[in-house]
């Protein structure tokens, strides 16, 4: 117990993080790491030791986070303007908080795929392979993913509202 421990203490920050920007509210985001952690805990006497633990930790963080979506019976988690106010201030700042709102606001127009693409890699570090591996999906999946949401959250940066993509044939 004590090896899990061990792995599993560092990795709590980062779990926080992305439950956070996947549910927008901190208690719900609690909750979720707590759950991840239970589960990585009684799944560990039979989990193989050569993967990447922290992607695993993440997948299974995930795969909660889509099972609870699931059960509501909805895509994602309604995010209203009163959750962009539970948004820490950067500090004395003016712009960096505004800054902080608009990226939040950006991160709420994406689809979830792309919105979870962009947080395992651009906020929580993970390579593109791990972040395929969380996420199972095969590795030009994850790509094109992110190159989207960076995309729109560019534009949206920018202009204050998504582009529409077209597809082209």
């Amino acid at each position: 117990m004590d090896d899990i421990a061990y792995l599993i203490e560092p990795q709590i920050p980062a779990l926080r993080r992305y439950a956070v920007a996947l549910l927008r509210d901190r208690e719900a985001a609690d909750d979720l790491v707590q759950d991840t952690l239970e589960r990585a805990l009684s799944a560990w006497s039979g989990c193989r030791r050569d993967g990447d633990f922290r992607a695993w930790l993440f997948t299974i963080e995930r795969n909660l986070f889509l099972g609870a979506v699931r059960r509501r019976g909805r895509r994602g988690v309604d995010v209203g303007a009163e959750s962009l106010e539970q948004v820490p201030d950067p500090g004395i700042d003016p712009e960096a908080a505004m800054g902080a709102r608009d990226v939040l606001a950006g991160l709420d127009t994406l689809p979830e795929e792309q919105r979870s693409v962009l947080l395992l890699v651009a906020v929580e570090d993970l390579s593109y392979a791990e972040a395929a591996q969380v996420l199972g999906v095969p590795l030009g999946t994850v790509m094109s993913r992110l190159s989207r949401a960076r995309t729109r959250m560019r534009s949206f940066l920018e202009t204050g509202r998504t582009s529409v993509l077209r597809r082209v044939k």
